[in-house]
C-alpha cells in the first residue's frame, strides 16, 4: 500500500509504481482502526463525528508522518464526513500511540495490529474498523458501514511483485508458493491473531493484484493530490 500506491503520488520516484514491476499475489492485508483517547465525549463513530463537527479545528490526530497510511486516512475520514481537525506528525504511530494514551492528541487512525493491544486493555476507544466485515480477532469492532460511515475503507495491504519482464512460469511458481502458504492453518491462525486477513482464494492471482494494485491508484492519488500531501 506505502510502496506501491501512496509513494507514487507523494515523491518524486525513479521508477513506476505500476509498469516497472510484475504482479505475484496479494498476500495479507490490515484494515485501520479508527480510535480515540478515553477522554474523548463520543462513544460511537456518529458521535466522534459529531463532536468534531461542533468543535472544527480543535481536536487532533497524531499521524506515523506526512503522507503515511495513518496521515492519508485522515485526510480521508475528513473528506467523508466534513470535518477539519489539525493533525500532528510523528516519527512512527508507535509514538503517536504513547501520546494518544496519554492525551496530548485526541485521535489516530492505525493499523489494526498495533491498535488492537491498547484497545483491549482499555487504553483507547476503538469506534469500527475500515473493512466490509468485522475483524475475526476482535468481532466486537463494528465496521464503518455498520458504525454510520458507509465506504470509508482503507486496508494496509501486503502483496509480492518481481520486476517487469519476469518469465511468466516463474511467476506462476512463486504465486503458487504464497497461495499454499496462505492456505496453512498455522500461518493463516497467527496472521488472524495479529489482526491481519488473508484473501479469499479467487483474489490471490496474479491478475487480481493487478486489478487491485490499479484501483487503489485510481482511488487514493487524487485524495493525496487535492490535499497537497507532499514528502517533507
Amino acid at each position: 500500500m506505502s510502496s506501491h500506491v501512496l509513494n507514487g503520488a507523494i515523491y518524486a520516484l525513479r521508477y513506476d509504481v505500476l509498469k516497472d514491476f510484475e504482479p505475484v499475489a496479494l498476500l495479507a492485508s490490515n484494515p485501520q482502526l479508527v480510535i480515540s483517547n478515553n477522554a474523548v465525549p463520543a462513544n460511537d463513530l456518529k458521535g466522534l463525528i459529531a463532536w468534531l463537527k461542533a468543535n472544527p479545528d480543535k481536536a487532533s490526530a497524531g499521524t506515523g508522518g506526512v503522507g503515511g497510511v495513518s496521515h492519508v486516512a485522515g485526510v480521508f475520514f475528513q473528506k467523508e464526513t466534513g470535518t477539519r481537525f489539525h493533525f500532528v506528525p510523528y516519527r512512527g504511530t508507535n509514538l503517536a500511540q504513547q501520546d494518544l494514551i496519554g492525551g496530548q492528541i485526541d485521535l489516530l487512525f492505525d493499523q489494526a495490529i498495533s491498535a488492537l493491544t491498547h484497545v483491549r486493555a482499555g487504553k483507547v476507544r476503538a469506534y469500527a474498523v475500515t473493512a466490509k466485515t468485522r475483524l475475526d480477532s476482535a468481532p466486537e469492532i463494528p465496521t464503518v458501514d455498520e458504525a454510520g460511515l458507509p465506504g470509508f475503507y482503507m486496508s494496509v495491504w501486503n502483496a509480492l511483485w518481481v520486476p517487469k519482464g519476469t518469465p511468466k512460469e516463474i511467476i506462476a511458481k512463486l504465486n503458487a508458493a504464497a497461495v499454499d502458504s496462505m492456505a496453512d492453518p498455522a500461518v493463516r491462525n497467527r496472521l488472524a491473531d495479529l489482526g491481519l486477513d488473508i484473501p479469499p482464494r479467487d483474489p490471490q492471482t496474479p491478475e487480481a493484484l493487478g486489478a487491485l494494485h490499479k484501483a487503489e491508484i485510481e482511488k487514493w492519488w487524487p485524495i493525496i493530490k487535492a490535499a497537497n500531501i507532499k514528502a517533507e
